[in-house]
Formats: C-alpha cells, sequence, structure tokens
C-alpha cells in the first residue's frame, strides 16, 4: 500500500452541504476500493490566485489515504469526469 495526498477544488456555485457529501463519497470511495483513509481536512471556499474556467473560487478539500496504484488511477480518472470538480491532484507522499 503506498500513501497518497488528494486535493480536489468544488466549484464555488455549490452549496457546503453538497461538497461535503461529495467529499465523504470521495472517501466511501476509497474505502470500497480496499483502502483507508487517514485524515480528511476541509478547508472551505478560497480564493485563486488565477481565474480558472471564469471562476475566482471554490471549495478546497484534502484527503490522506493508503491505497495500491489501481485507486489511485481509478480515483483521478473518476475526478476528472465530474463537472462538480474544478480540479483535482493527487500525490504520492513519501515514505
Amino acid at each position: 500500500m503506498r500513501s497518497y495526498e488528494l486535493m480536489v477544488i468544488h466549484r464555488y456555485d455549490m452549496a457546503e452541504s453538497d461538497v461535503r457529501s461529495a467529499v465523504a463519497e470521495i472517501e466511501k470511495a476509497i474505502t470500497d476500493r480496499e483502502g483507508s483513509v487517514k485524515d480528511s481536512d476541509f478547508w472551505g471556499k478560497r480564493r485563486f490566485a488565477y481565474q480558472i474556467d471564469h471562476m475566482t473560487e471554490g471549495y478546497y478539500s484534502v484527503i490522506t489515504f493508503d491505497g495500491d496504484v489501481e485507486l489511485q488511477k481509478t480515483l483521478d480518472r473518476s475526478l476528472a469526469l465530474l463537472d462538480g470538480v474544478v480540479r483535482h491532484k493527487v500525490l504520492r507522499k513519501s515514505a
């Protein structure tokens, strides 16, 4: 199992409760695929350093988890397809 850190930025026009449920769904997807969530940090609404698709702010969240390479690839593909996700980044944490 490898350690990863996932940062997700959700659209600013979503309700905060909807964003929190979306983060919970991501955590459930990790555990359903035999991964383990180590930490989840919801940062709330933050301003961007530059515009992304004509947006200037979004909801940030960071999830630290352990899983295999296939889990990381599946998350990356799935998050790229979601309309509510502006950007996401999966980083492998060093040992």
